[in-house]
């Protein structure tokens, strides 16, 4: 589904309908066309064939470019992916109504609840092994269903005021940062003593546990710009995020319904089972550890929850999201109902 290519000396070409990596002239893999989503080159030393960007461009195959720590540098598509108007249109005019306060909202709505399920998913099996987790873990799940309740409040002020983004950021940021503190000390209460964790960090993250969440974000936020893309989004026309040149507000925005179920669950799994996550000497991590950090968020993406009454990957849950924003923009949606994963 997705070619990660990593480390100096590689090379992508075209070689009878597959893409061909090798490294220093050795056979590394091959990915069939037919089979591929998309391509994510990984930090510096890496080329690729003019062939093999036609041919992505072609099939519709996105060619993402990362760096070490995960923060995407730049995303190439096919000029008829991006040329869509009448969504785009509909998306930059709903920023200045209560449309696009309501998607912010929605978003946000999303994001907690799913740090509600993925904290009771970690406490239902710590129930019997570690009581006083389990019962702090209660606690701050309750604190965070005050902060859907406090949020609900807001969209009944905006339904009531007819209130934009800009008038209500700073009230929904503010329930939105709260709820990520409680969620975050409860993620160091299930995490291993030995990581010596020193809390949420984005950047400049030199703790091995910090990195691997900023690295499957990265990955993650590779999957989300491209479902933005599919559905006839811009990745740039953000309503929760600030605008701010080169910043990808919508991505930043969509994103966060997702990272609890994709990669949370995914890097809290890895550390609790002892996966070895080396750091290089300048504080990076390891190609092997990025590798097993992508490895385990695609892994996610493909397994299936409940959604809309039948079991569907979540990688098909994102696109359907992200499909479901573009109508609501459009007003041909009543509501965008964030996805909430089971536990």
């Amino acid at each position: 589904m997705e070619l990660i290519v990593e480390g100096p000396g590689s090379f992508i070409g075209k070689h009878q309908g597959r893409l061909r990596v090798t490294c220093r002239g050795a056979l590394v893999t091959e990915a069939p066309l037919i089979h591929l989503e998309q391509v994510v080159i990984v930090d510096g030393g890496v080329s690729i064939s003019s062939d093999a960007v036609q041919v992505c461009a072609e099939q519709g195959i996105p060619i993402h470019f990362l760096d070490g720590l995960g923060r995407v540098q730049a995303g190439m598509y096919a000029a008829g992916l991006t040329a869509t108007v009448v969504s785009r249109r509909a998306q930059l005019a709903a920023f200045d109504t209560p449309v696009g306060l309501r998607l912010a909202l929605a978003y946000v709505q999303g994001k907690i609840e799913n740090q509600v399920t993925t904290l009771r998913y970690i406490g239902k099996y710590r129930k019997e092994t570690q009581p006083a987790v389990f019962e702090e873990l209660t606690l701050i799940v309750a604190e965070l269903r005050d902060h859907l309740a406090e949020l609900a409040e807001v969209g009944a002020l905006a339904v009531a005021s007819g209130a934009t983004v800009d008038e209500l950021r700073g009230r929904t940021l503010s329930v939105e940062g709260r709820a990520s503190q409680r969620y975050w000390r409860a993620v160091g209460l299930v995490i291993p003593e030995r990581l010596e964790w020193p809390g949420r960090e984005t950047r400049g993250a030199a703790d091995i546990f910090n990195a691997a969440l900023n690295y499957g974000y990265g990955v993650l936020y590779a999957q989300v710009e491209r479902a933005l893309v599919l559905a006839g989004l811009d990745p740039y026309g953000g309503f929760l995020h600030t605008d701010r040149p080169g910043k990808p507000s919508l991505t930043l925005d969509a994103i966060e319904e997702f990272r609890q179920v994709v990669v949370d669950r995914a890097v809290i799994a890895l550390v609790n089972k002892g996966v070895a996550l080396e750091q290089a000497a300048d504080g990076r991590l390891t190609e092997g550890a990025r590798r097993r950090i992508a490895e385990k968020t695609l892994e996610r993406l493909e397994a299936t929850d409940l959604y809309e009454g039948k079991r569907h990957t979540l990688r098909i849950v994102l696109q359907s999201q992200a499909r479901h924003a573009a109508t609501f923009l459009r007003g041909e949606r009543a509501t965008y109902v964030p996805f909430v994963g089971s536990w």
